[in-house]
C-alpha cells in the first residue's frame, strides 16, 4: 500500500446537522461500506457535523481515492484538500 495521504473533505448536505443518532449511525454503515469496498485504498478517520455540511478527516492514497469513495457511498465531496502541515498548541514550544 502507497504512503496514505491526509485530507479534509467538506460535503455539502442540507440538514445533517439535525440526523438523530439512528440516522448517523445508518450513514457512518453506509460509509464503511464503501470504505470496504476500497481494499484500504481510503480510511475514514472521523467527522465533524454541522449544520448543513460534514467536514471529514480522511488518509487516502489520492484525491481520486476519495473521489471513488464519495460516489460509492452516495455522499458528495464538494471539496477535497490535502493537508500539509497540522499544528497545535504544541507547536508554538517545538
Amino acid at each position: 500500500m502507497k504512503n496514505l495521504k491526509r485530507y479534509v473533505i467538506e460535503r455539502n448536505i442540507p440538514g445533517v446537522g439535525q440526523l438523530n443518532g439512528d440516522q448517523l449511525q445508518g450513514a457512518a454503515a453506509k460509509s464503511n461500506d464503501a470504505l470496504a469496498q476500497l481494499a484500504g485504498k481510503v480510511q475514514w478517520v472521523q467527522s465533524y457535523v454541522v449544520d448543513d455540511k460534514t467536514f471529514c478527516i480522511y488518509l487516502a492514497e489520492s484525491e481520486a481515492s476519495v473521489q471513488e469513495h464519495a460516489k460509492l457511498s452516495g455522499f458528495p465531496a464538494n471539496k477535497v484538500s490535502e493537508v500539509r502541515e497540522i499544528i497545535d498548541p504544541m507547536t508554538a514550544v517545538a
